[in-house]
């Protein structure tokens, strides 16, 4: 663990507030009577709640007084199959009366030495992250927290008074860049869509030429690749999926593997040859890139099915043609698959598409303008994931100098965090025991819920 300033204390997250698990649900619990609203782990997304399909769930005596939720309640995905959506949490805004949680969700209760806005944001931000990634079990794919491994979860807790402050300055800072997110989010979505433009005026361009199927432009029968596994030492380096889709044809989107040379002989890339996507999502399935690579660097995958073409038809036109909007629909409407499974198409789809062919030298002129085009559409696309990527660099800057105490100035007259913990186990101990709270009434618990109106609200006295 890293210095703190002075006043500040790491902790453990047990020390600053309860941590509960949350409802199994089973057939028993099917709403009938006494039915409550639920929340899953669909409605919890990385510091924002997604409530627009709330679920209810069946509950029973004295149970709504145990897992009812609380506003400031920081609710944590328990698990995931992605490293980086481990732990993701969002704080209950208590927009939704009497609602419980599932127990593949835990509820993180803080106590009065910690302000619930405050470990939203720490819980959120890289240093949390981590820690999370180290503590969580890895079965099959999946990572799994539990609220045994989220009680040791160490926090830096300033004083409260630096909570605040704290709270307050990322909350400027961050408003600010997520609208300047925004505007690149919005600025990405256009060059989309000029793109797609783009691609039906070069449509139109052709809309009169002679079409052919590109069965009849093929130079030598259309060839699957061949997977092999990844080998360490393996001769044979093979692309991978993403490579077409992003059209890019390096060493990261490559693995050298264990397929046999004299196999695969007739499946190494050679400069000119087209790839299309044999199996993927709906929305990327036929997707095309055209391989400018060197001779015999790499083969390709199973998934993935080589395209060579004659010398009457220009490679970059051709790529045009499979690119294009029209050329999407197609695929798409030749896709075969079922439910569940990734659709397909097969290479009498990939013979079947219909190209329109006009003269070498138009083809030529089409491929002069659209580079032109296409090169224009790059840069805007680079310069808007260059700014992307600083703004989250930023984002990761500020929260890691607002936990390590370099983003608020230290005021030496506020109670330091470890005599706020002292003082508030002090009372602790000296408060008597409460008995426990009667059990709510069926007609208690037949209740039905109420929405609570208004966003803003501020924390609520939390038990010490």
């Amino acid at each position: 663990m890293t210095d703190l300033p002075a006043g500040w204390v790491w902790v453990d997250l047990a020390e600053v507030a309860e941590v509960q698990g949350g409802i199994q649900k089973q057939a028993k619990r099917h709403p009938v009577l006494n039915k409550y609203p639920f929340l899953r782990v669909a409605n919890v997304h990385r510091g924002k709640l997604d409530l627009a399909d709330v679920h209810e769930v069946e509950l029973f005596d004295g149970e709504l007084e145990r897992f009812e939720l609380r506003r400031g309640d920081l609710l944590v995905v328990e698990g995931n199959g992605s490293p980086d959506q481990i732990g993701r949490a969002a704080t209950w805004d208590g927009s939704i009366g009497k609602c419980v949680h599932q127990n593949h969700l835990i509820c993180v209760r803080p106590t009065a030495a910690l302000l619930h806005t405050y470990l939203e944001l720490v819980w959120n931000s890289p240093l949390v992250a981590r820690h999370l990634r180290e503590v969580a079990g890895s079965t099959s794919g999946l990572y799994t927290l539990s609220t045994g491994k989220l009680k040791s979860v160490r926090l830096p807790l300033p004083p409260l008074a630096e909570q605040r402050r704290i709270v307050a300055a990322l909350d400027e800072h961050l408003s600010r860049l997520e609208s300047a997110e925004d505007q690149v989010g919005r600025a990405a979505s256009r060059i989309a869509k000029l793109a797609r433009a783009y691609g039906r005026t070069v449509e139109a361009d052709v809309a009169n030429g002679p079409e052919v199927s590109l069965a009849e432009l093929l130079s030598e029968p259309l060839r699957n690749g061949h997977s092999a596994p990844a080998a360490e030492g393996g001769e044979v380096r093979t692309i991978s999926l993403t490579a077409v889709t992003q059209a890019d044809f390096n060493e990261r989107f490559s693995k050298m593997t264990s397929a046999d040379p004299a196999r695969v002989r007739d499946l190494w890339l050679v400069p000119g040859d087209i790839l299309i996507q044999r199996s993927n999502t709906p929305e990327l399935v036929g997707t095309a890139a055209l391989y400018r690579g060197p001779r015999g660097w790499a083969i390709f995958p199973d998934l993935l099915i080589r395209v060579r073409l004659i010398e009457e038809v220009d490679t970059e036109y051709a790529l045009l043609m499979l690119q294009s909007p029209r050329a999407r629909r197609y695929f798409r409407s030749r896709a075969k698959g079922l439910a569940g499974s990734m659709p397909k198409i097969d290479q009498r789809a990939i013979q079947e598409f219909p190209l329109r062919l006009p003269s070498l030298d138009q083809q030529k002129e089409i491929v002069r303008r659209a580079d032109g085009v296409q090169g224009y559409l790059r840069r805007l696309e680079s310069a808007s994931r260059t700014v992307a990527k600083k703004s989250a660099q930023l984002r990761m800057s500020l929260l890691a100098d607002a936990f390590a105490g370099r983003l608020v100035a230290q005021d030496p007259n506020d109670e330091p965090a470890s005599d706020l913990l002292a003082r508030i186990s002090a009372k602790r101990a000296a408060a008597p025991k409460q008995k426990s709270r009667l059990r709510r009434t069926q007609q208690e618990l037949a209740a039905p819920p109420t929405r609570v109106t208004g966003d803003d609200y501020q924390q609520e006295a939390l038990p010490l």
